[in-house]
């Protein structure tokens, strides 16, 4: 739900880039150390049955943080929308994703999708508990109560089942940036016909989570002396900033209400036939030009993706010079590289592909390339929107 950089990449799940953000080994580390002891005398065994039941506890509760993830992830693949990555870091989550949902139930489908992924793992803990012990001795273990014996996989999935059950009820708070906030940000878009309403009353209900999340942390942290304080706290003060930003955007929205793609996009791209010999693109031009890459377009200027300039020469360099440049052309995957010429301009602002490449391809409804806009053309219309000189 917040946006992170750099991470350490764990596994590929759905062709998903899976990883951990730094942070993510001291948040494991605490879990760890904080729960051995309750671990050990809830199973009154030794110190290293008590130690690998936490950790394999700790680790599923963190796999279970995943599958919520991947909710998300898989219902905005199936949307259409280019999803490059999952991290885990100190506060959970997050799914980067290549734009923000373009309609109200896109929406709602993709931000559901985590609470529900949840749900599952919710239903398989409680299903493995009950098979191995009735309904009394799932509640004493998930308690962590010292005058039961209970073995370490019931303790493990009655834990784990507790857990999520609170990760479940956390995330559906209409509280933007959680999940319930998205939700509720659909809802209202959906009952307004307003993105933008919709956007600012999750946030402002976000602003108002984050002072209660902040006061209630620092009151558990002086009242209590409980350092768990510290983490409700900075967890408001993470929410507060986010809903900040989303206000912050709601505005900049505004002011370019009704610039479309088409209304900034170079009409006249420069574009290599797919057709056309390697050698021949690299002289014609990469050369001439003295650009990086080029899009490529089929006999009816379609659009088929882009060239980079150092594969064609690994072709040519290779004496492949005759080799198509359809045969070197990149898709981005998921269509990344192109957008819509009748999009609004808005939905570029969070746009990946566009931040990694520095254009994207304008199509119209059948894939045919009718212009390039550069981010510096996204830069131009903002500073104009804000009445800034152009520069």
């Amino acid at each position: 739900m917040f946006r992170r950089s750099g991470s350490i990449k764990l596994i590929d799940a759905f062709g998903i880039r899976i990883g951990v953000d730094g942070s993510w080994f001291l948040i494991l580390f605490v879990l760890i150390y904080l729960l051995s002891g309750p671990f050990r005398d809830t199973l009154h065994s030794s110190d290293a049955v008590a130690y690998l039941t936490t950790v394999a506890s700790v680790l599923l509760l963190f796999a279970s943080l995943i599958v919520h993830e991947l909710g998300h992830a898989l219902v905005a693949r199936r949307e259409g929308v280019e999803v490059k990555r999952i991290d885990l870091f100190l506060f959970g989550g997050i799914t980067q994703m290549g734009r923000d949902s373009i309609s109200p139930g896109e929406e709602f489908r993709i931000a559901g999708a985590g609470p529900a992924a949840t749900f599952g793992v919710i239903v398989v803990c409680l299903a493995i508990d009950l098979a191995v012990v009735g309904p009394h001795r799932l509640l004493d273990a998930a308690l962590l109560k010292s005058n039961v014996r209970v073995t370490p996989l019931l303790l493990s999935m009655s834990w784990l089942l507790v857990m999520n059950v609170i990760l479940f009820v956390f995330n559906l708070i209409p509280a933007f940036p959680l999940d319930g906030g998205r939700i509720a940000r659909a809802v209202v878009w959906r009952i307004t016909g307003d993105q933008i309403r919709g956007t600012r009353v999750a946030a402002r209900l976000g602003q108002g989570f984050a002072w209660i999340l902040g006061a209630g942390g620092l009151f558990v942290l002086i009242v209590f002396r409980d350092l768990t304080g510290i983490w409700f706290a900075a967890m408001g003060y993470l929410i507060a900033q986010a809903a900040r930003g989303a206000l912050a955007q709601t505005v900049l929205t505004e002011r370019i209400t009704g610039v479309r793609v088409s209304d900034i996009m170079d009409r006249q791209p420069v574009a290599i036939p797919g057709k056309t010999a390697v050698s021949q693109a690299l002289e014609e031009y990469f050369l001439r030009y003295g650009w990086s890459w080029f899009p490529v377009i089929d006999d009816d200027g379609h659009f088929l993706g882009i060239v980079r300039q150092e594969r064609v020469e690994a072709a040519h360099d290779a004496g492949e010079g005759w080799l198509t440049v359809g045969a070197v052309v990149e898709d981005g995957g998921a269509g990344s590289w192109r957008v819509d010429e009748d999009r609004p301009l808005n939905e570029l602002l969070s746009s990946e592909p566009l931040g990694r490449l520095g254009a994207l391809m304008a199509v119209d409804g059948e894939g045919t390339l009718r212009g390039v806009v550069t981010i510096e053309q996204v830069r131009r219309a903002l500073r104009s929107a804000f009445g800034s000189p152009a520069q």
